[in-house]
């Protein structure tokens, strides 16, 4: 299946020059958001995976029914104060400035084989972020899984300890 043709694309979104690509009208196709949680899934079924990471908030729609395809549970990675529990906070740069991502402490137990699994790979610092905080609990990436990789952005080059791969490359 072509899932480029089932992604929108959108000019000058969110501002001018911004080329948006607009995964909403892949997930409104049944067909299509089924061939990506299966394609996803069975990149990740022979590699031992324990839980499924999702950045917010793109993260939690594709990573949750790939975790539910894989048997395994679903930890989402959150802004600043959208987790109720005791979090592990990690700061990191951007090109405009810096952001901040937590995940709760007790979320991934040491010695745990994670994929994380968003819908965007651009720059590569979300996920980054979201590797050292995974690390910092001692758990192990060994997948990160996407559905669009913007491939000018470089952002494969941040993650070279791990496995990478996009279904759509732009």
């Amino acid at each position: 299946m072509d899932l480029k043709k089932c992604v929108r694309v959108i000019e000058n979104f969110p501002k001018e020059g911004i080329s948006f690509k607009d995964i909403t009208t892949l997930l409104q196709d049944g067909e299509a958001l089924k061939y990506t949680v299966d394609k996803i899934a069975e990149d990740l079924k022979d590699q031992n995976i324990d839980i499924v990471v999702g950045p917010e908030a793109r993260g939690f729609l594709i990573g949750t029914p790939v975790a539910y395809a894989l048997g395994v549970g679903f930890v989402p990675v959150r802004k600043p104060g959208k987790l109720p529990g005791e979090v592990e906070r990690f700061e990191y740069d951007l090109e405009y400035g810096s952001n901040v991502l937590e995940i709760h402490k007790d979320a991934i137990k040491p010695g745990q084989r994670v994929a994380i699994v968003d819908d965007l790979l651009a720059t590569g610092g979300t996920t980054e972020a979201a590797i050292k905080l995974i690390e910092k609990l001692g758990g192990k990436v060994v997948s990160t899984q996407f559905l669009i990789e913007l491939e000018d952005l470089n952002g494969r080059e941040k993650l070279d300890n791990c496995q990478v791969n996009a279904l759509i490359k732009y």
